[in-house]
């Protein structure tokens, strides 16, 4: 059946076929299988595995069939060519970049990255002689003026998940293909059904499915998949670095995927009302949503992405004394206090982030929250009673 809606694509991805003692089996789900070791049917098929060439698999960490069919799901969400799945966002973040570099290189990472991402190439890729240069968060062809001639990769985050300012992809993309640079950009605040990173150049997608895709905070997981023409380096990698996943994660996030389309629909909806509710109070300076008229970059919001989720921030026209910020926090009921994102329950964290190229939120307090499932009006109710706790405004609060 061509062109099948979304909805079908997810709810058919990963189901499995069985032929056991002659009676073919067809579950919804494929089975979960623990193993290290994998028996071979034959010495011909040991020996073609010992030399990298047999098509089945061969031990546990080559992926198992609930891994495989997860990747497989992936791959074809993303439309890619090839995904592996690892034990985490970050550990997608760092398999990526290690894959791809070497010794001697110089990348481009935008300044809005994930802080854990930044830490990687800082503390790590640095030990290697890979040296990091930061790019504006909004950069575009600009990019350009950064680009030096061991420049190797170019790694994005659009949006920041903090401060959520957003690049101009495509016109990265065609730069760096003009200098043979590859392009990595992590699209876990759009997901494959908001964004296609492919369609506008980039080489390499990661997702961390510890939010949106399984959607239930209680994995952690992340994928990176490639184009073709980034396949072998990618699985030489993987390979040699023995790398892979749980398959009870795996078997989750599966199962994430068949609801992440009715579930994104709330998260936009829901958050889409209360950043529309915040930006309207007198002592907020900016909501932080790239949906919303007033975001800097949502022209190219609306020109790349087709849907927005429940991931935004905002600031105070004024910093707050940590007792009044801890009076506001503290009087939530709806919002938990608590890392990570994308799930059912909606959370909110506190910080200021650090920039390296200028930045408005540079040394400025950003209150993050993810809407979760909860209905719209309760969270709003939430936030207006945790507001009459800043020191002074609750006149305000209560407008």
């Amino acid at each position: 059946m061509p062109n099948k809606g979304i909805h079908t694509t997810l709810v058919n991805s990963g189901s499995h076929t069985l032929d056991q003692n002659g009676v073919t089996v067809k579950t919804i789900n494929p089975p979960v299988h623990h193993a290290s070791t994998v028996l071979f049917e034959s010495y011909t098929d040991l020996q073609a595995a010992a030399r990298g060439e047999y098509r089945g698999v061969s031990y546990g960490t080559a992926g198992l069939p609930v891994q495989r069919a997860f990747e497989g799901a992936m791959t074809a969400l993303e439309g890619g060519a090839y995904t592996k799945a690892f034990q985490s966002g970050i550990n997608a973040i760092t398999t990526a970049l290690m894959a791809f570099t070497r010794s001697g290189d110089h990348i481009l990472v935008v300044d809005n990255v994930y802080g854990p991402t930044r830490r990687f190439c800082d503390q790590t890729l640095a030990k290697f002689g890979v040296r990091t240069e930061y790019l504006p968060s909004a950069v575009s062809a600009d990019v350009q003026d950064y680009i030096k001639p061991e420049t190797r990769l170019i790694f994005l985050e659009s949006p920041g998940s903090n401060t959520f300012e957003i690049q101009d992809i495509p016109a990265i993309t065609a730069l760096a293909r003009e200098n043979d640079i590859i392009t990595i950009m992590d699209n876990t605040w759009a997901t494959p059904l908001y964004l296609k990173p492919f369609d506008l150049g980039v080489d390499v997608i990661i997702q961390s499915v510890t939010k949106y895709i399984s959607g239930h905070s209680d994995v952690l997981l992340g994928t990176v998949t490639v184009q073709a023409d980034r396949v072998d380096t990618f699985k030489r990698f993987c390979w040699t670095m023995e790398l892979y996943a749980s398959p009870d994660d795996c078997y989750l996030a599966l199962r994430g995927l068949k609801t992440l389309a009715l579930r994104l629909r709330h998260h936009e909806a829901a958050a889409r009302e209360v950043a529309a509710w915040l930006a309207g109070l007198d002592i907020v300076e900016a909501v932080l949503h790239p949906a919303l008229p007033g975001h800097p970059q949502h022209q190219l919001w609306k020109r790349d992405f087709t849907g927005s989720t429940g991931l935004f921030g905002f600031v105070f026209k004024q910093e707050y004394p940590d007792q009044a910020v801890a009076a506001f926090i503290d009087a939530l009921e709806l919002f938990g206090l608590g890392f990570s994102w994308g799930g059912y329950k909606s959370l909110m964290t506190v910080g200021q982030y650090r920039r390296t190229a200028a930045s408005k939120y540079k040394a400025r307090t950003v209150f993050r929250v993810n809407i979760g499932m909860e209905d719209a009006r309760d969270l709003i109710a939430d936030l207006k009673n945790g507001l009459k706790h800043l020191n002074g405004h609750r006149e305000t609060a209560d407008a």
